[in-house]
C-alpha cells in the first residue's frame, strides 16, 4: 500500500514551486494571498519567480525547491504554481529515498503528471491529480475545490468520486475492477515512454485526458500507448476530457476512443472531469480505486491521507 501523506488543515503551510514553466509574479502573488485569506501560511521556493524561457529556471535549481519542501518539517503539502513544459527534466535530480522519508501532499495536473506518478512509483507516496496555484481564485468552480479538500484534507473511505450535475460518466465496455489508479496528461505520459520515468500500468487503472490537441495527434499518442503495452498491461481505463480538442481528418476524440480503446476489452469509462477541463475532479494517484464500468462508478477505497 502507498505511503499516504498528512492531512490538510487550515494553519498548515504551503509551499509554492515552479517545477515546469515560469508564471508571472503578479499571478503567484494573487493565488498566494487566496491561499492566504483561506487561512494557509505560504513559503516560496527560491527559484518560484524565475523566468529563463520555456523553463522557470535550470532543471537542478527546480528540483532544490522541490527537495527543499520535502525536507522542511514546516512544510505540510507542495504545491506547483503552473504545469507547463519541463518538468521531466528535474527528475533526474530529485532524492527519492528522502522523499519517502518525508511524504507531504503534493497536487497538480498538465505536465505535472510525470512528477506526481515519479514519486508514487519511485517514493511510493500518493499523489494527487488536482488543482495548482494557478486555480486557486474567485473565477474556480465550488466542485473543483469542494473535489480538493475533500481528497487533501478529510479521511472519507470509500470517497466515490462523481462529476458535477451537468457531465454525466459513461461506460463503453462494461466491467468491474480494482486497484491502484495512475495516469493523467496524455502528452506528458507518452513524452516519458523510454525513459526511467515511463509510466508503469501493470495492475493499474488508467485515466488520461488532453487539451488542445487535433484528433491526429491523439491518434498518434493512443497508439503510442497501445504499442509500447500500457493498455494491454492494465485492468481498467478511464477517458476524461479532451478540452479544447480539434476533429481533424473527420475523426473525433470520442471516435479514436471507439476505434482504438474499445476493442482492447478493458473496463472502460469514459468523460471524467479532470485535469484541463473546467470541473477538475481530484485523483489520488497511487491509491486503491474501484472502477466499475457496469453502474459507471469510480470510488477511492482507502483513505487518502493520514494523520501523522
Amino acid at each position: 500500500m502507498a505511503i499516504r501523506p498528512p492531512l490538510l488543515q487550515r494553519g498548515d503551510t504551503i509551499g509554492l514551486v515552479t517545477p515546469g514553466s515560469p508564471l508571472d509574479a503578479s499571478i503567484i502573488n494573487a493565488r498566494a494571498q487566496y491561499l492566504r485569506d483561506l487561512g494557509f501560511n505560504i513559503v516560496f521556493g527560491r527559484h518560484v519567480y524565475s523566468y529563463e524561457g520555456i523553463t522557470a529556471s535550470p532543471a537542478p535549481q527546480r528540483a532544490e525547491d522541490v527537495m527543499n519542501m520535502f525536507r522542511d518539517p514546516s512544510v505540510k503539502m507542495i504545491l506547483p504554481t503552473r504545469g507547463g513544459t519541463g518538468v521531466q527534466t528535474m527528475l533526474p535530480y530529485l532524492d527519492f529515498d528522502v522523499i519517502r522519508q518525508n511524504p507531504k501532499l503534493i497536487t497538480g495536473y498538465s505536465d505535472i503528471t510525470v512528477l506526481l506518478n515519479s514519486l508514487y512509483q519511485f517514493s511510493n507516496i500518493i499523489t494527487f491529480h488536482s488543482i495548482m496555484l494557478i486555480d486557486f481564485r474567485v473565477e474556480t468552480p465550488a466542485y473543483n475545490f469542494n473535489q480538493f479538500f475533500a481528497a487533501t484534507s478529510t479521511l472519507t473511505s470509500p470517497r466515490p468520486i462523481q462529476n458535477p450535475p451537468n457531465m454525466t460518466l459513461m461506460s463503453l465496455v462494461p466491467g468491474n475492477v480494482t486497484g491502484p489508479i495512475v495516469g493523467g496528461n496524455l502528452t506528458s505520459i507518452v513524452n516519458a515512454i523510454g525513459t526511467q520515468y515511463e509510466l508503469n500500468t501493470q495492475g493499474k487503472i488508467i485515466f488520461l485526458e488532453e487539451t488542445h490537441a487535433p484528433s491526429n495527434t491523439i491518434f498518434r499518442s493512443l497508439t503510442h500507448l497501445i504499442m509500447s503495452g500500457k493498455f494491454q498491461d492494465c485492468i481498467g481505463i478511464i477517458m476524461g476530457e479532451c478540452t479544447n480538442c480539434t476533429v481533424s481528418y473527420g475523426k473525433t476524440y470520442l471516435e479514436l476512443i471507439n476505434d482504438l480503446l474499445v476493442p482492447l476489452g478493458k473496463p472502460l469509462m469514459i468523460n471524467l472531469a479532470t485535469g484541463h477541463g473546467v470541473y477538475k475532479a481530484a485523483i489520488p494517484i497511487g491509491a486503491s480505486v474501484n472502477l466499475n464500468a457496469t453502474e459507471n462508478r469510480l470510488t477511492v477505497l482507502e483513505p487518502t491521507v493520514s494523520r501523522i
